[in-house]
Formats: C-alpha cells, sequence, structure tokens
C-alpha cells in the first residue's frame, strides 16, 4: 500500500475506533457554533477524497452519492439513522483501499494544477495525497473537539 493512502487509511481507522459507542444522537447532533456535525464530516473526508483524487483529475468517482451530499459547502441535510452510519464508517475505508488500487493505474495522469482554499498549490496526485493527510488531520479534530460537545446525547 502506498504509504500515503496507508496514513489516512490509519487515520481513518482510528477515528471510527475512536467514535464506537456514541449514540446516532451524537452523531446527529450540531454542537453550538458549528454548522454540521460528526457525520457530516465523516462524510466529507469521502467526499473530498473523492473530489480531491478523482474529481480534481476527470475520473468519475467511485462514492457519487457522498460527494454530492458532503462536498465543501453543504450541511446536513437531514438526521442519518444507523444503516447510513455504518454505510459512512465501511465507505471510509472500502474507498481509500479503491484509491491505494487505482493510484498505480495510471488513471491520475491528468491531474491539472490548483490551489486548495488553504493557499496549498496542488499539481499531481501525489500532492492531492499530501494534501489529503492535512484534510483528514483537519477534520478528525473538529470530530473530536464535537465528540466531547455531544457525548452527553
Amino acid at each position: 500500500m502506498n504509504h500515503q493512502i496507508l496514513r489516512i487509511k490509519k487515520t481513518r481507522e482510528s477515528l471510527i475506533n475512536q467514535l464506537a459507542g456514541i449514540s446516532i444522537e451524537a452523531y446527529n447532533k450540531i454542537p453550538d457554533g458549528f454548522n454540521n456535525n460528526i457525520i457530516w464530516n465523516m462524510g466529507h473526508l469521502i467526499a473530498a477524497q473523492q473530489g480531491v483524487c478523482y474529481v480534481r483529475a476527470g475520473v468519475k468517482p467511485v462514492t457519487e452519492q457522498y460527494f454530492s451530499l458532503y462536498k465543501p459547502g453543504t450541511k446536513p441535510e437531514h438526521p442519518v439513522d444507523e444503516n447510513e452510519v455504518e454505510e459512512i464508517k465501511v465507505t471510509l475505508l472500502t474507498s481509500i483501499n479503491q484509491l491505494d488500487i487505482d493510484y498505480p493505474s495510471n488513471i491520475f495522469t491528468n491531474y491539472p494544477s490548483w490551489t486548495t482554499r488553504y493557499g496549498v498549490e496542488i499539481a499531481s496526485i501525489d500532492d492531492a495525497l499530501q494534501f489529503l493527510m492535512y484534510h483528514e488531520g483537519l477534520h478528525t479534530g473538529i470530530i473530536m473537539s464535537m465528540k466531547k460537545l455531544v457525548a452527553f446525547y
């Protein structure tokens, strides 16, 4: 497995483990001062990976439903149920496993240069993977903060 993809996968596995046992209400609760919730952030990790790696390279996303629901600029549209939470957890891992399969297959060769909203220039799939590690950490921190705020639900 590509070392950058492996790091993302390990981060996602850790996140899923740290959320074990929280209620469906906690996943869906939007804490004061936030405009989204834990499950939206988890879905957003999938959407960001799809957008940054696949869509930017002109490749059809593997998980299109997550891309449209959780891309930047969206917010939770409805409470998710336990089945949706489990599906998102599974997709966090299957989507990164698929990226590891797709990475060496040269489907990302037409990657155009672009600049993120954080001012980071990305000109290749390798740059995208490095940025994703930062992005995963950012949202994992947000999720852990939210977990503390909604733990009593």
